[in-house]
């Protein structure tokens, strides 16, 4: 982790990826509205959702307290935040794409592409494994445990108990393995597609599809059908990679648009 004058802070352990890079440029506050405004796209945060409070947002992306406050003083600004008083209160996502959206989301995705390509790439490798060594290995306790995961994750009421209940599944899964390094490797691929900010990056659509998965990944563990359990989590775990994917064609398309109109308003 690096402070806001891009200076080593002690106890540093973060991994390089192409989300949990620090910040170090001067523009901070400007680096933290990017990697906001991409996570909101993504649905990592969706609208009516409340934000992580100043200092867990510091934590999570490795700047400090003032840089988050002044990117959450743009944001609000520009109508993609609001500010709502009262002890339940803080800043929630009132829009998910605005004007300056596809400018933001490429400087954030586009400069280190080559990095989520191997990204990409090690999670399609590895969960496909994790899958199928879970299903080899699962005992009576590791089912129990993913049909208590599965059921909290059905039932969650909201997008922030939805979100913790996916990691709690996966992980239960992860753990049916009973090897902690796998565990801690789907982790940490897990955090980095997040863009640090600690959930999968989920559509409505892309969930409704993940439901399914859900079901059909836990029933296949449970059974012990390790090559369907393998087929099933690299299909599941594409939903990201589809999304991240389109992101960019989204953000490159209304880049190009918004440059054809500025084209036709000097000719």
């Amino acid at each position: 982790m690096l402070s806001d004058t891009g200076t080593p802070m002690d106890g540093d352990s973060s991994l390089s990826s192409p989300w949990a890079k620090p910040i170090v440029t001067q523009h901070i506050a400007d680096h933290v509205v990017d990697r906001l405004v991409t996570a909101v796209a993504l649905g990592v945060y969706v609208p009516q959702q409340q934000l992580p409070t100043e200092r867990e947002l510091a934590t999570m992306l490795g700047v400090s307290r003032t840089s988050v406050r002044d990117a959450l003083g743009q944001l609000t600004a520009t109508g993609y935040l609001e500010v709502r008083r009262g002890r339940n209160g803080g800043y929630f996502v009132l829009a998910d794409w605005g004007p300056a959206s596809a400018e933001r989301v490429r400087r954030h995705l586009v400069p280190n592409w080559a990095e989520f390509e191997k990204l990409f790439d090690a999670r399609t490798l590895l969960e496909p494994l994790i899958a199928r060594t879970a299903a080899e290995r699962c005992t009576h306790e590791d089912r129990a445990s993913m049909a208590i995961a599965l059921q909290a994750y059905l039932d969650a009421p909201d997008h922030d108990a939805s979100r913790q209940a996916d990691s709690r599944l996966h992980r239960s899964i992860a753990e049916a393995t009973h090897n902690p390094i796998l565990v801690d490797l789907s982790v940490d691929l897990r955090t980095r597609v997040s863009l640090n900010l600690g959930a999968e990056p989920y559509t409505d659509e892309v969930r409704r599809t993940a439901m399914l998965q859900h079901r059909e990944l836990v029933d296949a563990v449970a059974d012990g059908r390790g090559d369907e359990a393998a087929d099933i989590a690299r299909r599941h775990f594409a939903l990201s990679e589809q999304l991240i994917r389109g992101l960019v064609s989204r953000a490159n398309l209304d880049t190009d648009r918004q440059a054809d109109h500025s084209t036709e308003g000097r000719s």
